[in-house]
């Protein structure tokens, strides 16, 4: 079967060419077979010393005194390093607000805030020599979530956003129906599976190599730079794959690739650093939680009228990313959704904890989450049923089109998914047995839930749409391909390389894909927004056709043909009537000393986006997707399963099938994590407690749906002309797993008859779903 399926696939690559086909992750094997290299895996360079972070140990307050005696004196100690020690700038902020010091000299704004490293021989060594370090403190009482940051008239971390369309008040006050109420959303650890790390090693001169697991190299250089009080073209960072990133190694990477580079440079040896799993969940940021306040105004058939919404973030000590985080919240705040009347402002607050960053989503997931519940009020306040209500309010028809920051919905295939997503999954019947089956079940009581997506694709940061790529072919016809974009494992890299092998007409196997470098593609753009293959893709193919026409140039010459008579096929070049194979046209036309290197460049057209107005047209197109979830709950304990879920995800054309379905599973259950069992836990204190595996918890294989249907949208592709007319798949899938949530909701609302809405928050654990079942029942006058 396996020996047919492979026939199969190549007898498709060698009609239709690789890209669309269902090519393998071009590490799938070596990772199963443990041989893909981390950088913890590369053989350690000679003189190779390790470096480790002290920490503070207060939330908030001053730091009186610092005692490093002890540590310098340890086993194995080489040097330790402050932030006297650093010859550039103390600051590795990723915007201009110049508010994250690589180490902390007077003011402690989060428990486990790095104070200084040390480094010695060994990992060991440098570990429990940072243990004996003795600081003083004068502590202050910290602000650890929003409700205490407001208390305490906390300030932003950076300016608020307000999207405004129509006269919300006059519509709020004309509703014939209105409600208000708040939502708490909560954040999420990365947990990525290769944890954050950096290697150093020292060059001539001033140069220094950063081995980085980072999804944004040109920060990580510029970072090092700064902090080395260098230029950017002494340092060179190199990545060629990430153990997982999800946004948590777009700006958290900075500081142990700068720390890495500054004890390089100081002691003239390689450095390690590698945190442990516990200090890394202590030093970096999560995923914002927010808190919803909202007011809508309905009518009676369920149409949503007038939205005003406070999306506030607990955002942690410093700006981070936290400023386009929540501005992302405010762009999802609709989701599928038309409001005639809408008003959404975020309040990005300061508060004592680690400093939150991207992740998977970038807010888009909170807004979507504050979307759905305004849906579900609405649903449960009119006694109709939820998947009506959506339908009733998505975007489409005569002056329903406009989003809250002024973009006009061009490609709304919102309703469409629903269809036949609702049509495949036999949702309407299975909802029918479902509260047929919980009027009779005292304890176990089933719920079901059909939520859409609608996710923007691109930076909201304008400047960042754009991307670079290096292409080599050599004289045998293999090429080598380099670009700006970093491999997490969600597939980029092979994507890139069947679009690269699609344009030359060759095999995959006559690809080979280089680790990304800073060195060869400058100034990339972070691998992030979902933009990896839009941006990368096509910077890569506008490197092969600038080959390609050099190639086309000289056959025309050489065998008298006009160009129309040149086409790269599957396999072979057709020049004329004959047919030659790419490798002998390349080496034909390096006899004749043509260039066979070349660099691709693209910028994403039509986007701009005006902050200060609230207006533009920030995103390039929207991706689309549905997900029909099936849980059922013990109404005793809290606990439940999830029994199936139905997924139908807008890929475009798919550039790889089998990559993308990987990304939508991953993602779905990503997400499911996000909404059910992983909680954020700080004490009084500020510290974290939820910081290893032991006490958060991850889906793991036994929380996987019963049933897991995943199917890709057919015949839809890209209405704007991206990379084969593909769509980006790396974050949409997430929001799907909001059905995760409302389907529990489902089941928790059917102790009440369905009349009362539970409002239940994430992250719904056991305990939030137990309670909300008291409290269903309790209201509904139940026993």
């Amino acid at each position: 079967m396996a020996d047919a399926r492979k026939r199969l696939d190549a007898a498709t690559v060698a009609q239709r060419g690789p890209v669309g086909s269902a090519s393998p992750h071009d590490s799938a094997a070596k990772q199963v077979a443990g041989e893909a290299v981390y950088i913890d895996d590369i053989a350690a360079p000679v003189g190779l010393a390790h470096a480790y972070l002290g920490l503070s140990q207060i939330a908030h307050g001053k730091l009186v005194s610092l005692d490093l005696s002890a540590v310098r004196s340890a086993p194995g100690v080489f040097t330790v390093l402050t932030a006297a020690d650093i010859p550039g700038v103390n600051d590795i902020s990723s915007t201009h607000r110049h508010d994250e010091p690589v180490f902390a000299t007077d003011t402690i704004l989060h428990h486990g805030q790095p104070l200084f490293a040390v480094i010695a021989e060994t990992r060991d060594q440098a570990r429990r020599a940072a243990a004996l370090a003795k600081a003083v403190y004068e502590e202050a009482p910290p602000h650890l979530d929003v409700a205490a940051a407001r208390a305490a008239g906390s300030d932003l971390v950076t300016d608020p956003l307000k999207l405004e369309r129509g006269d919300v008040a006059g519509a709020l006050a004309a509703s014939p129906r209105r409600l208000k109420a708040s939502m708490a959303i909560g954040g999420q650890d990365h947990f990525y599976l290769e944890g954050q790390i950096a290697l150093a090693i020292p060059g001539e001169d001033e140069d220094v190599l950063v081995q980085s697991s980072t999804q944004h190299p040109s920060e990580v250089q510029h970072m090092v730079a700064a902090v080395l009080g260098i230029g950017s073209h002494a340092v060179t960072i190199e990545v060629r794959r990430m153990g997982g990133g999800f946004g948590g190694k777009e700006t958290q990477a900075n500081l142990f690739a700068c720390v890495a580079a500054l004890a390089a440079r100081k002691l003239y040896r390689p450095v390690k650093l590698r945190p442990d799993r516990d200090d890394d969940m202590v030093i970096t940021g999560k995923r914002h939680d927010f808190v919803c306040d909202y007011e809508i105004g309905f009518d009676d058939e369920g149409h949503i009228l007038a939205v005003d919404a406070v999306y506030a973030a607990r955002c942690g000590w410093n700006a981070d990313l936290s400023g386009p985080v929540t501005d992302r919240a405010l762009f999802h705040m609709d989701n599928c959704y038309f409001y005639p009347a809408v008003r959404g402002r975020s309040e990005p607050l300061r508060t004592h904890t680690v400093s939150n960053t991207a992740f998977r989503g970038f807010g888009g997931p909170q807004g979507m989450v504050g979307a759905e519940r305004f849906i579900e009020e609405v649903a449960y306040a009119t006694g109709l049923d939820p998947l009506e209500v959506r339908k009733r309010n998505l975007y489409g028809g005569a002056g329903r089109d406009i989003t809250p920051y002024h973009q006009q919905v061009e490609d709304n295939i919102a309703g469409h998914v629903i269809a036949e997503l609702e049509r495949g999954c036999d949702y309407r019947a299975r909802q029918a047995a479902i509260r047929a089956a919980n009027r009779t079940s005292k304890v176990i009581k089933r719920g079901i839930a059909l939520t859409p997506v609608k996710f923007g694709i691109s930076f909201t940061a304008t400047w960042f749409n754009q991307a670079g790529a290096l292409v080599h072919v050599y004289t045998d016809g293999t090429v080598a391909l380099n670009h700006g974009g970093t491999e997490m494992g969600q597939g980029l890299y092979i994507k890139v390389a069947q679009v690269v092998a699609q344009a030359f007409g060759i095999g995959l196997d006559r690809v080979k894909i280089t680790a990304t470098t800073t060195g060869k593609v400058p100034n990339t753009s972070a691998t992030a927004a979902s933009s990896g293959s839009d941006l990368n893709g096509m910077a890569a193919l506008d490197a092969c056709e600038t080959i390609k026409k050099r190639l086309v140039a000289f056959a025309t010459g050489h065998w008298q043909v006009p160009p129309e008579a040149v086409t790269f096929l599957p396999g072979c070049v057709r020049i004329g009537t004959q047919e030659l194979s790419f490798a002998e046209l390349v080496a034909a036309a390096y006899m004749a000393r043509v260039q066979l290197s070349a660099t691709g460049f693209y910028a994403t057209p039509k986007i701009h986006w005006d902050r200060k107005a609230g207006r533009g047209h920030p995103f390039y197109y929207f991706a689309y997707g549905a997900a029909a979830t099936e849980v059922a709950i013990d109404t005793l304990t809290g606990e439940y399963r999830v029994e199936r879920v139905d997924i139908l995800h807008d890929c475009g054309t798919s550039l790889n099938p089998a990559i993308d379905k990987g990304q939508i599973e991953g993602g779905f259950i990503q997400g499911m994590g996000w909404l059910t069992t992983e909680e954020l836990v700080w004490d009084e204190k500020g510290r974290l407690r939820t910081h290893a595996p032991s006490t958060y918890k991850i889906p793991v294989a036994s929380d996987r749906p019963r049933i897991f249907n995943v199917a890709l949208l057919d015949n839809a592709p890209n209405r704007e002309p991206t990379i084969h007319r593909s769509k980006a798949v790396g974050e949409p899938p997430l929001m799907l797993a909001i059905s995760v949530l409302h389907a529990l909701s489902d089941a928790v609302a059917s102790v009440g008859d369905y009349r009362i809405c539970p409002r239940l928050d994430a992250p719904a654990t056991p305990e939030r779903v137990l309670d909300a079942v008291d409290r269903v029942r309790a209201e509904a006058g139940g026993p």
